[in-house]
């Protein structure tokens, strides 16, 4: 059983490498999820654990515990309303915009991305209205989506873009599913030409965007209620940063932004919640 020198140990080295917060209330999470690596880096306790982690120079350990501390939680088209704003209020606008070459790409930023549903939603929807509205003259290689985690584990499963029968049941309809995947054995495989539009890349929250470029739409989802508030107020500033001037925000529909100090102006388009720059 982890000791509670243990596993204060393992709570500051998590907040300090990922950000994500886990109180004392949540020991045995932390003891359940981190006791397989103690069999797999030989080891008899969990500080032994840890003086392992701080003592090697390989970053396989850190990585193991990253895997297993993070949630992966996620769905096709999680809310339904950010896809809808999308559809009904920002294409038309950046389509306008395309066409009158005021810009040449569209660029979003789908940030804890987990294993790919969201960013390949936010695709087939792109697909979608162009397909509605007969559109030609702009096509999908006119946006630029880049999809991040910190996990490495999960983003090899989005980029090969296969999915088992219980993931394609949550929150993906039969039409999307007959147009955009093809059966392959157990497992569904969406189309290329929708799995290419995405670049996946491990990054964490911690580090700099700067890198990233500048974004039109930036969906930072459900994934800041796992962290401190002093690093949810950091992690809204930095992507104002990288927000164009009249960049979008998507947060998770229970979600909040955590302060009256940041910049967001928020918008209501038929009971969904988006915010501007």
């Amino acid at each position: 059983m982890i000791t509670s020198k243990e596993f204060k140990l393992f709570q500051e080295y998590i907040e300090k490498n990922c950000g994500i917060v886990i109180n004392e209330d949540k020991t045995y999470l932390v003891e359940s999820r981190l006791i397989r690596l103690l069999i797999e880096f030989e080891v008899e306790n969990f500080e032994a654990l840890y003086n392992k982690l701080n003592s090697n120079s390989n970053s396989k350990i850190a990585d193991k515990i990253i895997e297993e501390i993070t949630t992966n939680e996620t769905l096709w088209f999680r809310d339904g309303y950010p896809w809808k704003i999308l559809e009904d209020v920002l294409l038309p606008n950046y389509i306008a915009k395309l066409r009158k070459k005021e810009i040449n790409k569209i660029r979003i930023w789908s940030a804890a991305s987990s294993t790919g549903q969201e960013a390949y939603s936010t695709v087939i929807i792109i697909n979608e209205f162009l397909d509605k509205n007969n559109i030609k003259d702009v096509t999908l290689s006119d946006f630029e989506i880049i999809a991040t985690d910190i996990s490495g584990q999960v983003l090899e499963i989005a980029k090969k873009g296969r999915y088992d029968p219980i993931s394609m049941k949550r929150g993906i309809d039969e039409y999307f599913k007959l147009k955009y995947f093809s059966k392959k054995g157990n497992t569904w495989e969406i189309a290329d030409f929708i799995k290419n539009r995405v670049d996946f890349r491990k990054m964490n929250l911690q580090s700099n965007f700067i890198l990233l470029g500048k974004f039109d739409i930036v969906l930072c989802r459900y994934v800041m209620i796992y962290f401190s508030n002093k690093f949810k107020n950091d992690l809204l500033q930095k992507i104002y940063n990288i927000l164009v001037d009249d960049g979008v925000l998507f947060i998770g529909s229970s979600e909040l932004l955590y302060n009256n100090k940041h910049k967001f102006k928020e918008n209501e388009h038929k009971n969904g919640i988006y915010y501007t720059k």
